[in-house]
This record gives structure tokens, sequence and C-alpha cells, in this order.
């Protein structure tokens, strides 16, 4: 099964589709309850796709306001972006090693990028690097493990069982590529906080976006504690 940039088979018009447009422009919203956006702010959104076919592709820089202070990366080419938003500026990067300076950001956002860079280790490097770059805060986003569906396959309970067993299922249903763990980790709110554990001088705390009466997504935010 051929997947797209954002790990995805569904087409566009499909209900989950919907569903999970829906969801990232509310989390979208919760980004601003916690971050109001400024225009003396600078802001590094990790995880542009060159994936442009659903309505929420790149929702960051369609909703937000101040465009010439993002600074859009990925690992894909997302560099249409900067012509679609004049005074964005996109960066061909890696969330494991990101090319900037330290504490380059006032702001960090990432969605539904932890759960495609591999195992815990990765993901806990990740939001390392998030930290490192940012000076007021980080905002990371990814599905929820216990939500009843797994939104890129769209099977429901499976991915409930250990991780392995999980995986072999899918080698089994032919979505090879979506069995490796470099390709979809899922996490629970245990992992997302383990995956932030250590980094001192921050704190976290972690928020849910709820569908349908579950936490269908898990959301750290992460302020410096001094």
């Amino acid at each position: 099964m051929t997947l797209n940039a954002q790990y995805n088979t569904a087409r566009p018009e499909s209900l989950a589709i919907r569903i999970a447009n829906s969801s990232r422009f509310a989390m979208y919203r919760m980004f601003e309850d916690a971050f109001p956006a400024s225009e003396a702010d600078v802001v590094l959104d990790v995880g542009a796709t060159s994936d442009d076919k659903y309505a929420s592709s790149n929702y960051f820089e369609l909703l937000y306001p101040h465009k010439h202070r993002i600074t859009a990366a990925g690992i894909d080419d997302a560099s249409f972006l900067e012509s679609r938003y004049p005074g964005l500026k996109f960066v061909h990067a890696n969330a494991l090693a990101l090319p900037f300076e330290d504490r380059a950001f006032d702001y960090v956002h990432s969605s539904a990028v932890l759960e495609h860079v591999g195992n815990a280790a990765n993901q806990q490097r990740m939001v390392a690097e998030c930290v490192r770059v940012a000076r007021k805060g980080i905002f990371l986003t990814t599905p929820n493990r216990w939500f009843p569906v797994e939104f890129h396959t769209q099977l429901p309970l499976l991915h409930w069982l250990p991780k392995p067993w999980f995986r072999s299922i899918l080698r089994s249903l032919g979505q090879r590529e979506l069995a490796r763990e470099e390709n979809l980790n899922l996490m629970t709110s245990a992992e997302l906080r383990r995956a932030a554990r250590g980094l001192e001088g921050w704190s976290f705390r972690i928020v849910h976006h709820r569908l349908l009466g579950f936490n269908s997504n898990l959301i750290l935010i992460g302020t410096p504690s001094s």
C-alpha cells in the first residue's frame, strides 16, 4: 500500500479526513490559547509537508496570522509555502537534528510528527531538539494510542495490542511501511511524559483533544520554568 507524505492513504473527501481536519483546526485554536499570536514572536513549525491535498495540510501556516514570522521545517520539499505565504521561510530539516541555533525561536509547534520519528529514544530526542531551539514554549501534538480508531490505518482497536503484534498484523494486511517502527510508533500519555523527562529548566503538561468522548490526541505543552 502506497503512503503519501503524511503517512496516510485516506482520500481527501473521506469521513476520516474530514474528522481529522476538524481536529487539527481545533488543536490550532488550543495552540493560540496557550501562546497567543504576536507579530513580535518568531515561530518554528516542525513537520511541514509536501502533500497538500487535505484541507488541513500545513494547517499551521494556513491559520497563523503572521506568516512572515514562520519558519516551516520538514524532511520533504514544502518550499511552495514560500510562494503561497510571502515572508515565510522553508528549511529542509530533520526533527532529530534541527539546523538552528539554541533559542532561535520564541515558539516551536509540531503536529503529528512525534509518532513518525522512530523509537522512544528518537521521540525523546525530538522533544529535546524542540526545547533547545525554543525560548518561550513548545506545542507538540501526537495521536493518542488509546483512541479506539488508529487514524493512519483507519483500523479499530488493533493498535491496542502489544506493538510487535500490531506491526505483525499490519504486515499481514499489506501495510508494510506503517508496520515499521521508524514510520509509526504511537504514544500514550505516559510515553509522551517520559519523552520530556529530564529536560532541565522546563516545565511540561499534557492536555488532550477529545473526539466522540475519547482523548484522540495528546498535546505536550512546555514552557521555561525559570
